[in-house]
């Protein structure tokens, strides 16, 4: 597998545990030798791997989690960072966010440091999913 695939797999991975709200599997998927950060919409910056991973335990336990489906994902690789921006589509409503989210290779894997979404004024009909994901240009 490339590693502009690899980072993709990571991004998705990262929706799979969101998805089935899975904390255990939320946790492998960030970093541990690095300071992470995550911005979730309308909250201020959570910085630091206890401290994001406490933030998706609350939102994965929560009785009202949302469903987010996955949309557009496209990933260029900088030297050992791969960046991804994607849009995620809230079921059950028209409501889109677009996210940026930063693997970091780790041990030979691709872990996440930085998970950031917010709205955006798209409708999810003015996404389109490519079939081949092609990198960032």
């Amino acid at each position: 597998m490339s590693q502009h695939a690899a980072v993709l797999f990571a991004n998705e991975a990262f929706y799979l545990a969101f998805r089935n709200r899975d904390s255990e599997a939320m946790e492998a998927l960030w970093a541990e030798g690095a300071t992470v950060a995550c911005i979730h919409p309308g909250w201020q910056a959570v910085v630091g791997r206890e401290a994001v991973l406490e933030s998706w335990r609350a939102i994965l336990g929560g009785q009202h989690a949302p469903v987010v489906r996955l949309r557009g994902a496209r990933a260029t690789l900088t030297g050992e960072v791969g960046i991804v921006l994607c849009y995620e589509e809230i079921e059950g409503s028209d409501s889109l966010l677009v996210a940026t989210n930063l693997f970091l290779r780790e041990d030979g894997a691709w872990r996440l440091i930085h998970h950031q979404a917010g709205p955006t004024p798209l409708r999810p009909d003015q996404v389109e999913d490519p079939e081949a994901e092609a990198p960032l240009q």
